[in-house]
């Protein structure tokens, strides 16, 4: 064979070898694209879908806050507003860059500038000065610390004199890139809200192509309208640097809200929080596996939050704080004994439906010698409301039959061992029984009501001597329950965050057991007095006092929105006594108003509109000094309650020659509602 056939002969051998190779190699190819997308296809999804798509909430305006009669108390106020929106894993050195533009369009507060601190400081000359710090570390330095170690060691090595001489430009930017530092990956944060000028705004908007994650919006900001009065009841609400409340951040977080998103701080901002926040805009962001944004889109469109309509008339409460300011500076100005009351206090309700129709707190302070709206106080301080308790008290001396409908006891003091005398306020009375103790307030009949629970029914009582018998754990509890189905020392349940329940305790001798039963022991809220004569006005039956009558769906223009959610009244409890005890302490009220040898009858007998109620004085000490909390309940009219209410003021002088401040508070405020019915 010659050499060229030889030649033609290997030619075909090793195309064939080489052919082979590639199949081979196409072959693992195929084997691996198999392995990635059959066996390993779903976890390589999961880590794309993982990285390229991201859901953020964006807030909306908080829902509105009117009165009773759609009166606008609480707004939202729009503003101009520079955000940013980081991508992920944005570095510093980025921000850096983004506030060094920035300060050509936009200029911060010098409050601003005020917050910038010493590691602001560090943190810029590092960043503007990296190779320099960095070559303070030794290289031992730079081996056995990890990158934040480093860091750290190496802003300590920066210098006072280093950070000590910026420009105003340079501090703009330190303070900018602190704002941009705030915020978290595809969450939106304010950097500029106040004061931001119409050239900004515009100038930032024109140029958000080179500014990525700076956007030129439209902001809002809690505005209070009307009803200054009532502050402290409506409440209000964070700042986006203060954002969720640390210890309530896992709540807030499992709901959906973002840390630096505003919620209610207090009062009814708080307590209707999730009505009020509305529904967060919803906007998916594509972003590359480096974390820049590249499209987004809404795919929820927000909704500005529900609004609520008061019980409260503003008109009326505007009234019914004028008079309670004018009786109180009187009273002041009456005596100088009188220099310890400083406050006080009415609430004004529907006994039927629960609906607060005013909480007047007025305060006096004296280190500013002007007086203050605290209407607050009805719900949070309590007072001994002395005589307006007596009604309870009949009520558990009937229904737990240690006294009979209409048995008599003359008024005349008792004095038990160990124990100062104790008598009647008025001097007196005489024969009295259960309906008209509660006319002439006789504190002998109650005592006698208390020595009968404790199982001591000796009458007259002898002098100085032991009550049989006493278990105050027992007798007093007796006690305690009736006085608490009618709201007196337990929550009202108010829709208001927190109430005061006021103070409680076993007395711990039979003495104490018969200041409990004439409102000389335990203390109550002014809103649980309302409640408790609401209680006895609405024959036993006990409803919860509210602040809301309505949850409306937010209107787009300035008309009030559709009915969301009615808040109905509800009944909390009935009177567990028989409806024949609870007419006897109407008919005992309705005398102490309307008949003479009343203790109101002075100030109530001539009033059409035929109220009854009881009134109360508790003799109470503060720095040492005797004085009385003058208190008084009622409600009208008497066969058909429309409205209940209850005043007090607290630390007053004596009241011989003085100004029935009690009186005058709830005549005025009942003139006013019958007169002007402001509530129709």
């Amino acid at each position: 064979m010659n050499k060229n056939n030889q030649k033609k002969t290997q030619l075909p051998f090793r195309l064939n070898i080489v052919f082979i190779v590639i199949f081979l190699m196409f072959a693992l190819l195929i084997l691996q694209l198999g392995i990635v997308q059959i066996i390993e296809g779903k976890s390589f999804q999961t880590e794309i879908d993982r990285t390229i798509d991201d859901t953020t909430k964006i807030p909306v305006p908080r829902g509105k806050i009117y009165d009773r009669k759609h009166k606008l108390v609480v707004d939202n106020e729009a503003m101009y507003s520079i955000t940013y929106t980081p991508p992920k894993r944005v570095q510093a050195a980025d921000k850096l860059k983004l506030a060094q533009k920035l300060v050509h369009y936009m200029t911060l507060d010098e409050k601003d500038v005020k917050r910038i601190t010493e590691r602001n400081k560090q943190e810029y000359w590092y960043l503007t000065n990296k190779e320099e710090a960095v070559s303070r570390l030794s290289t031992k330095e730079q081996e056995e610390l990890d990158d934040v170690e480093q860091y750290d060691l190496a802003l300590e090595r920066i210098t006072q004199d280093e950070i000590s001489d910026f420009t105003e430009e340079e501090l703009q930017v330190i303070a900018i890139k602190r704002e941009l530092d705030k915020a978290t990956a595809l969450t939106p944060q304010v950097i500029k809200k106040d004061n931001v000028t119409n050239e900004e705004y515009a100038r930032i908007a024109e140029n958000l192509s080179e500014l990525p994650g700076i956007n030129a919006s439209i902001d809002w900001d809690r505005k209070l309208v009307a009803g200054e009065m009532l502050q402290s009841i409506l409440g209000s609400i964070t700042s986006q640097e203060q954002g969720i409340p640390l210890e309530k951040i896992d709540y807030y977080l499992s709901r959906g809200y973002n840390r630096n998103d505003r919620v209610g701080k207090n009062g009814l901002e708080l307590q209707y929080e999730e009505l009020l926040r509305g529904r967060k805009e919803q906007v998916n962001y594509t972003t590359t596996k480096d974390g820049r944004v590249i499209d987004s889109e809404v795919i929820v469109e927000g909704e500005r939050g529900k609004d609520l309509i008061l019980t409260i008339d503003l008109d009326f409460q505007e009234e019914v704080d004028k008079i309670v300011r004018e009786e109180l500076k009187t009273l002041r100005s009456k005596s100088s004994r009188n220099r310890h009351a400083v406050d006080a206090l009415a609430v004004v309700m529907k006994p039927k439906t629960g609906e607060i129709l005013a909480l007047s707190g007025q305060h006096y302070n004296k280190e500013k010698d002007e007086f203050e709206n605290t209407p607050f106080k009805t719900i949070y301080d309590a007072h001994e409301a002395g005589s307006t308790v007596k009604g309870a008290t009949i009520l558990t001396g009937l229904h737990h039959e240690v006294i009979s409908p209409g048995q008599t006891f003359y008024d005349s003091p008792i004095k038990i061992a160990a124990s100062n005398e104790k008598k009647s306020y008025i001097h007196g009375i005489g024969s009295v029984n259960d309906i008209s103790a509660l006319k002439k307030s006789s504190n002998i009949y109650m005592f006698y009501v208390a020595l009968r629970i404790i199982g001591d029914y000796r009458y007259p009582f002898p002098r100085d001597a032991s009550v049989n018998n006493f278990n105050r754990s027992g007798d007093i509890q007796k006690m305690r329950n009736v006085f608490q189905q009618l709201g007196l020392g337990v929550k009202t349940e108010i829709d208001f965050p927190t109430e005061a329940i006021g103070y409680s305790d076993i007395p711990d001798n039979a003495g104490n057991v018969l200041d409990y039963t004439i409102g000389q022991f335990d203390t109550y809220t002014p809103l649980q007095l309302a409640q408790y004569v609401s209680t006895i006005a609405n024959d036993g039956i006990r409803v919860r006092p509210k602040l809301v009558n309505e949850i409306r769906n937010p209107s787009t223009n300035d008309t009030i929105g559709s009915i969301y959610q009615k808040r109905e009244t509800k009944v909390l409890n009935e009177l567990n006594v028989e409806d024949e005890y609870i007419k006897r302490v109407q008919t005992g009220f309705w005398q102490a108003f309307n008949e003479s040898g009343g203790t109101g009858y002075s100030y109530w007998n001539n009033k059409k509109y035929n109220a009854a109620g009881k009134t109360g004085t508790a003799e109470v000490k503060i720095e040492g000094e005797g004085t009385l909390n003058l208190a008084l309940v009622g409600y009208a009219p008497y066969d058909d309650p429309e409205v209940a209410f209850a005043t007090i003021a607290p630390y007053t002088g004596d009241i011989r020659g003085q100004h029935p401040i009690n009186h005058m508070i709830g005549t005025r405020i009942m003139d006013l509602y019958f007169k002007d019915e402001v509530l129709d």
